[in-house]
């Protein structure tokens, strides 16, 4: 119960490790709020936790937007009073979730903009939103999902490895920014993970992709008291896939 009383706003909670950040946070004392632009599967996530015990509640949003992301702080606050934790998982890549197949220079705009909105500036907006009230309670925790592409680069993922790069910037940035206030900010950036069958194909030197959990385990620590003097610091977890090489 290292999260009794605590609240949690995890973004991108709707699936993947979104969803099963926000069931561990529940499951270890955290009142959630879960936040994705899947109305219904956001909504059936919040259900099922509050049928397994847990407290949850959910809201759904485009995250592109700031005045939804401003609605979703201002529900959480009207709801619960404090923001502890700010989890930013939601993102993807922009080729596969805009049906965008090629290289970078095939992108359609309309898929270069969703994959610098998404896993970059709607990340930004929910830092923007929270910030102020953690800085009011002098705590809280913000952790940013990166990627090893932001690391290493991808050809096959100019876009959504910039977007990446950036949020290891943000974090930085965030650390130093809410250091006096007792505001702590780090990032965790996976290699492959079996959140989708395709992620099996995706070689790594311990020849696997990691378990969702693998990762959420990683989030759920360094959010947590134990973790109260690390800030500013990207974690990659990819099973070496960041050393060069990519053989299994």
């Amino acid at each position: 119960m290292r999260f009794k009383d605590k609240i949690a706003l995890v973004t991108g909670a709707g699936s993947g490790m979104g969803l099963l950040s926000a069931q561990q946070y529940a499951a270890e004392g955290a009142k959630v709020v879960l936040v994705d632009v899947n109305r219904e599967a956001v909504e059936a996530a919040a259900k099922a936790i509050c049928d397994e015990g847990g407290e949850a509640s959910h809201f759904a949003l485009d995250i592109r937007h700031f005045d939804e992301v401003q609605q979703a702080t201002e529900f959480t606050l009207e709801r619960y009073g404090r923001i502890d934790i700010l989890v930013n998982c939601a993102g993807g890549n922009p080729h596969r979730v805009c049906n965008c197949p090629g290289g970078f220079e095939e992108m359609t705009l309309e898929a270069l903009d969703w994959g610098i909105d998404v896993n970059f500036k709607g990340p930004i907006y929910f830092c923007r939103a929270v910030l102020p009230t953690m800085m009011q309670q002098n705590s809280g925790v913000i952790i940013n999902l990166g990627s090893v592409d932001g690391v290493t680069g991808a050809v096959g993922g100019v876009v959504y490895g910039a977007a990446k790069s950036g949020m290891i910037g943000l974090t930085k940035s965030l650390a130093l920014a809410g250091a006096k206030y007792g505001i702590r900010a780090c990032c965790v950036s996976p290699g492959p993970v079996m959140t989708r069958a395709a992620m099996a194909a995706m070689k790594t030197p311990l020849g696997r992709a990691a378990e969702p959990e693998e990762v959420t385990k990683l989030i759920l620590y360094l959010s947590s008291d134990d973790a109260a003097f690390i800030s500013g610091t990207n974690y990659l977890i990819d099973g070496a896939r960041s050393c060069g090489g990519n053989e299994a």
